[in-house]
């Protein structure tokens, strides 16, 4: 593959392939995930377990904020939580 076949193909997979050092915050690596966590803001007590057990870091801690730019639709985060306030469901089409 020539150099810029090389360059465009990077260019356009960009947000899911990762061909370059570094790490995720440079690469959007939430596009491929089939479900995504929804939070219940009613359930949630703020006690932090989603955030601790996130594999991605894209849950922010306080007020809880999913960041769907990376997040990879584990489910883990819904796993953990205690109380139910997270729950998995299939991602819109």
């Amino acid at each position: 593959m020539g150099l810029e076949r090389y360059e465009e193909f990077v260019k356009r997979s960009k947000s899911t392939l990762v061909y370059d050092p570094g790490w995720s915050c440079d690469n959007l690596t939430g596009a491929w995930r089939s479900m995504r966590p929804v939070m219940d803001a009613g359930r949630c007590n703020q006690c932090g377990l989603c955030w601790m057990y996130c594999p991605e870091g894209c849950i922010s801690h306080g007020n809880i904020v999913i960041d769907y730019d990376y997040c990879k639709g584990c489910g883990i985060c819904a796993v953990e939580c205690k109380r139910g306030a997270l729950r998995m469901e299939r991602e819109p089409e």
